[in-house]
């Protein structure tokens, strides 16, 4: 299977500590947290990366080219900033099979892909949401479930125990029947799935494995201590 990683942020909140660079590429103990994220998907067995890169996006040509371990990349260029959602339309009709793997380039979860893969197929679904149970947050918004099924979502606010967005989705390519045409420049999560997910009926699928989201200065200090095992810790 192909996977498409989002990777055109740039990282405003954490400049003061990694510089003018794309997010994906702020550092980790000497290299990008972009190659943890590609280090994940080598060792669960894919070979086809598509990087939707936008900021200063030659940053990250430069670094990884067309090849990563055992994986072809291809870079796909916003020529103006397209949100996730623009990103994610656009970087679809670059890909060959029926279903895609997106991971959002400044998240690190550390499912079971082939497990996820097999739900979704299992499932049949048009969308496949890896959903990550947590306690005690206000950071994100939650995702409500029901029976295996997303039913909706709620804003920010504290809550002693819910599900988050873990920031892995699996998509049928047919997906991109519902996006708005007339739109380009989108947010996948809220002009999209917000909005949308009365039709698309997603499923999830639920991980306990270890979840990481680098946006914020504390999550990033805190990944230069846990990322480096967690990689060792799965063989790479």
């Amino acid at each position: 299977m192909e996977a498409i990683i989002l990777a055109g942020g740039a990282g405003t909140r954490l400049q003061s500590l990694v510089g003018d660079v794309p997010k994906p590429m702020a550092d980790i103990n000497g290299r990008p947290f972009l190659c943890y994220l590609l280090d994940y998907l080598s060792a669960q067995g894919i070979t086809k990366i598509l990087l939707s890169v936008g900021y200063r996006h030659e940053i990250i040509r430069d670094y990884f080219g067309l090849q990563y371990r055992n994986m072809d990349i291809s870079h796909i260029v916003e020529g103006e900033p397209l949100g996730t959602g623009g990103a994610l339309k656009k970087a679809l009709s670059c890909t060959e099979g029926r279903d895609v793997i997106v991971l959002n380039g400044d998240t690190f979860f550390n499912l079971d892909l082939k497990k996820m893969i097999d739900f979704h197929h299992a499932e049949d679904s048009i969308l496949t949401i890896a959903v990550k149970p947590m306690h005690n947050f206000n950071r994100y918004g939650a995702v409500i479930i029901k029976d295996s099924r997303v039913v909706g979502f709620e804003e920010k606010t504290f809550k002693h125990f819910g599900y988050i967005n873990g920031g892995i989705y699996i998509v049928k390519k047919a997906i991109s029947e519902f996006f708005d045409y007339d739109r380009d420049t989108f947010s996948f999560e809220i002009d999209f799935l917000y909005k949308k997910i009365n039709d698309i009926h997603p499923c999830v699928f639920i991980s306990d494995d270890y979840f990481i989201d680098i946006g914020i200065p504390d999550d990033y200090k805190k990944a230069q201590k846990e990322l480096e095992p967690i990689i060792k810790g799965a063989g790479k």
